[in-house]
């Protein structure tokens, strides 16, 4: 890989590109073009070249891009390719619901231990693993080498969980409650704020006016 600071964009752009390659993949189609995973995906195929360009020399001229090749690449690339266990504190809703959704994870990158002050919620069976208590947390991140952290509590309480999860050694959080997070600046933290997404997609709305219009 070339040595070079690839944005935050490029890299988000590849989770992206890997899923719609899985569903070539499952089609058993063996090549793709950038012009058809820009038409395929609405991106200029152009920059799709280029994010993959950053990484090394993948595709043929003429031919296009190998899938499954291509695949194993960005898995690489993503740091798919190994073992990466992820820890998440909330066991409410939405801890609940993602720690489920590990059945349909295709990769490595799964959540192995989840964590509550509640104590009507420790000791719960939640897809084959108990809900633990904070006490707990260090000691079950050192032991497993979780490197990634997931926040699904109320905002009140984030900071603080964020606060352990970085005392415990975590080097990437997602976190879903609506604050912002102050860690130091070797942690990595990304926010999934439904709220926040909901308001901006609102933003692109036609006005009552226009909608009725429209009728």
């Amino acid at each position: 890989m070339k040595s070079i600071k690839i944005s935050e964009a490029v890299v988000k752009r590849l989770p992206i590109y890997l899923r719609f390659l899985n569903e070539l993949a499952m089609k058993n189609v063996l090549t793709v073009s950038s012009q058809d995973l820009g038409q395929k995906l609405n991106l200029n195929p152009a920059q799709i070249r280029k994010d993959l360009a950053y990484f090394g020399e993948f595709g043929k001229k003429g031919i296009g891009y190998d899938v499954n090749y291509l695949i194993e690449k960005i898995r690489q690339i993503l740091k798919l390719d190994r073992q990466l266990p992820v820890a998440l504190v909330g066991a409410g809703n939405l801890g609940r619901a993602l720690c489920n959704y590990n059945i349909y994870l295709r990769d490595q990158m799964k959540i192995v231990a989840i964590f509550d002050v509640s104590a009507d919620k420790i000791n719960q069976t939640i897809n084959n693993m108990n809900v633990q208590p904070m006490e707990h947390l260090a000691e079950t991140i050192r032991a497993m080498k979780i490197r990634i952290g997931i926040i699904t509590v109320p905002a009140a309480e984030a900071q603080n969980v964020a606060n352990e999860f970085v005392k415990a050694g975590i080097e990437a959080i997602l976190n879903f409650a609506p604050s912002i997070l102050k860690v130091p600046p070797e942690i990595r933290v990304h926010h999934a704020d439904f709220t926040a997404e909901l308001q901006s997609l609102a933003y692109y709305l036609a006005d009552d006016s226009e909608a009725q219009e429209e009728h």
